[in-house]
Parts: C-alpha cells; structure tokens; sequence
C-alpha cells in the first residue's frame, strides 16, 4: 500500500512525530484478565463442580457428592500487521537531510524508531478492543468476551440486564442493577470486578461530584464537588474496573480469574521486524511486520452478569 504524505511545512524537520491518541491493552496490564501464555491454537479449561458435600457423621464412608468434570475451550487466531512505505516518498519532505543525499537511502533512525512503537500501540489497542467485543468474522479480530457470553445459554436470565444510555444522572441506579444480580457467592470475591466502558466509568465520577438524588450531598464525594481526583473506584464494595476496549454503554461483573487471555508467546507483542528490502529484492521499500495469536475466553458463564 502507499505512503501517503501530507503536508504544508517547508523547513527544518523538527524531530518530533505525533500520532492520534491510542489504547492501551489495558485489561492485560492491569490484571483483569488471567494470561495464559504458550498456548499455539488451542487449550481446555477444565471446570469442575460437586454437589453438597457436608453429610452428618457416621461410622462408614458414604459417598453421597457427584463429581462433574466439563470443559471450556480457548481457542487462538493467528494475527499480524504487514505495513510497508517506500523511502522515495520522503526524498523532497521534510527528513531528506536526515536520510542523506545518496542514492542508499536508509530510513531515518527516529521515524523507525516512532513507527515501531505506533505499530505495536496500534496493536494493543486493537486486541484491548477484541478482548470484549471482538467478532471473529470480521478481519483482524477474535471473538471477545461479551461477544462469547452474549449468546451462552448458560447465562442466566436474571444475570443479562438490557442496559440504556448511562450518565451521571442514571449511573448509580445502572450500576446497582449489576451488583443486585451478582450471585451470592461471588459478592466478596478478592477478584471480582464490575467491568465497565469509559462512557460509564466517567459518568461514576461525575455523579460523585454531587448529585442529592444520589445521597451524594450537593458537594459530592468527601464534599469536593467535580474536583474529584480518585484512585481506584468501587461500587456497593465491588471494585471497578476501567475496561478501554469496552463499546459505551457496557458493563460485565465477573472474577478475573474467570477469565482468559491465551497466545502463543508473550514476547511476540514486543517484537516489530523491520525489514528494508534494498537488500534483498533492490526496491526502496521498507516493511514492517508484526505476527501473533491471541484468543479469550471464560471459564463459568453461570458466574458472569452481563449488561448491554
């Protein structure tokens, strides 16, 4: 594909390259998903259950508990990013001094560097979308998680709320949908989250600025009005968790130990090639490639609230 260039600057390049704002693969780096690293195409989640298995005393042994042992598989898309330009493109822009008056050009050391860090955020911020909404039809993606569970027949009615447009007028009520529908046994839980969208999350602060019909106070949260500068949040005494990739308007309760990321191995998310193809077939193009697979997946759909 062509570089395209635009530009109306005629000077001295300035050294500094600025891309559109992107994700991070936040869900990773924060610990809201289990990580399953070495996992090529495709491995089981094995889940077991018993009955009651508390019995009154007696002289005999009596086995009176059913073992059930079933399974979930997390199955890995292969992936990659294959990205090429040519340095002909940037002979008369603003980097020809700093690529040199020769015939050889080779890419300046500063825009290579740029590029790779803008291929690998790229990345990030595309599989922190797939993480939760993917569709694995689509190009490029894998079936997320509210994609999986939205159409599991063992989600429990009562636990997948219709959810509506959620600001910080309606937030509190929403949110406590959620919590009223999370199973008892799950409520405590170190790792449980409510997982929600960035519309959502931002709507919480704002309504903790100060809203009476909230029991808030006209001043907010300690009485700091919107000046809210909060560190880690929580709702009714389940923490919540800032799901970037997550569409407006979503929100999943689950443990994170419910949950499941696998690929082959973690390093391939650190490692852009960059391949100038002087060398090899005499053109002026210059590649950059990515390859990886990814894949998620949940153990216990029956332990997931899900709100969309």
């Amino acid at each position: 594909m062509a570089t395209s260039i635009t530009t109306t600057y005629a000077g001295e390049f300035a050294g500094q390259y600025i891309s559109a704002a992107l994700l991070s693969a936040s869900t990773i780096e924060n610990g809201g998903i289990t990580v399953k690293p070495n996992v090529h195409y495709k491995q089981v989640i094995k889940k077991i259950s018993t009955d009651d298995i508390l019995l009154d005393s007696t002289c005999d042994f009596t086995d009176d508990s059913t073992i059930t042992l079933t399974e979930q598989i997390l199955t890995t898309k292969e992936l990659q990013v294959n990205l090429q330009l040519c340095k002909k493109d940037y002979f008369d822009d603003w980097m020809s001094v700093e690529m040199g008056y020769s015939a050889n050009n080779v890419l300046p050391t500063s825009f290579a560097d740029y590029l790779i860090g803008h291929v690998a955020a790229k990345t990030a911020q595309k599989i922190e979308q797939n993480i939760w909404v993917g569709d694995s039809g689509n190009t490029g993606e894998l079936d997320g998680i509210t994609t999986l569970i939205s159409t599991d027949a063992g989600l429990p009615a009562g636990q997948e709320i219709t959810g509506t447009t959620v600001d910080a007028s309606n937030v509190i009520d929403e949110l406590g949908s959620i919590v009223d529908a999370i199973p008892s046994a799950l409520y405590g839980k170190e790792d449980l989250y409510i997982y929600v969208s960035p519309n959502i999350y931002r709507a919480y602060v704002r309504a903790l600025g100060g809203f009476g019909a909230s029991g808030l106070g006209a001043n907010g949260f300690e009485g700091r009005g919107n000046n809210q500068v909060l560190g880690d949040l929580a709702f009714d005494g389940v923490k919540l968790f800032l799901a970037e990739g997550m569409p407006a308007n979503t929100a999943m309760a689950a443990q994170a130990s419910n949950l499941f990321f696998g690929t082959s191995l973690m390093s391939d998310w650190n490692e852009v090639k960059v391949l100038d193809m002087a060398d090899l077939d005499g053109s002026q193009n210059v590649r950059f490639v990515m390859r990886y697979t990814a894949g998620v997946q949940y153990a216990y759909g029956a332990e997931i609230v899900l709100y969309s």
